[in-house]
């Protein structure tokens, strides 16, 4: 197996519109190897948004060439695309696309009743192992709306990891939650990260960016640094402290919002 989970090679998106071309992605070199995590940063229309559609095989690159896990994406039809979200790629989004009225275990089960390599038989044990892995294993039959936001986060990751994908991609985790939840999702994603989980993160908070190994921030379709992350922050031991806090003195736990240090420089 390759140490090597993502590979794109001068990747570019174009979109039209009349006799406009949009250049959303300029030629996008990027390595991903097993194990990383990654946080992917940038301000409004930077590019990174359509760069995890692609990676995630939401869309295809105008030119380029994209692996993921050795497999050539850009020559893919749209149902060898689908098979390769199902197998290869958990997706978290910012606001959990859990099924209402739908337990905890239901929801994490449904990506494998599209599992096409029948190799995943045993679907409900496996639900329940990957609701146990995220800390809910006393909430299966828990609905969403019985849930807090952290714990409908939770139930999602457990719905990304569910497959064993090689990769988790994580768009805004934890745009709809509070600091003290963000940094317990945080804790979590760097908690599986170090069981060996690749996680790819898009967020444009550099209090969450901090949490993770490497900086990959875009401007103009580009890239525009590329950088491990210079005095990381660990969120359990964040949390551990916030335990002895009180509620007005918070804010200095979570790294200031208005820079993220990474080696060679600030962000």
């Amino acid at each position: 197996m390759s140490d090597v989970v993502i590979q794109t090679n001068a990747i570019t998106k174009t979109y039209e519109s009349g006799s406009n071309s949009v250049h959303a992605l300029r030629g996008i070199d990027l390595t991903v190897h097993r194990g990383e995590f990654i946080a992917v940063m940038g301000q409004s229309g930077s590019g990174k948004s359509t760069l995890m559609n692609v990676l995630g095989c939401l869309d295809t690159p105008t030119s380029g060439n994209y692996l993921i896990d050795d497999v050539h994406v850009e020559t893919l039809n749209k149902n060898e695309l689908a098979a390769i979200r199902n197998e290869k790629i958990g997706f978290v989004f910012q606001g959990f696309n859990l099924l209402a009225r739908t337990s905890a275990l239901e929801n994490v089960e449904l990506p494998l009743l599209y599992d096409r390599s029948g190799r995943k038989r045993d679907s409900r044990a496996m639900a329940i192992a990957a609701l146990e892995r995220v800390g809910l294993a006393d909430r299966v039959n828990h609905q969403p709306s019985e849930l807090s936001g952290g714990q409908q986060q939770r139930v999602a990751i457990a719905r990304a990891l569910v497959t064993e994908p090689a990769l988790i991609l994580a768009d805004e985790p934890t745009g709809n939650l509070d600091s003290r939840t963000s940094i317990e999702v945080m804790s979590l994603f760097q908690a599986l990260n170090e069981q060996g989980i690749t996680v790819l993160l898009v967020t444009h908070e550099p209090d969450v960016a901090i949490y993770a190994k490497r900086i990959v921030e875009f401007r103009d379709g580009r890239i525009r640094r590329d950088e491990p992350v210079k005095n990381r922050r660990n969120a359990a031991e964040d949390l551990a402290n916030a335990e002895v806090l009180d509620d007005d003195i918070m804010a200095p736990v979570i790294a200031p919002a208005a820079t993220v240090a990474v080696a060679g420089g600030v962000a």
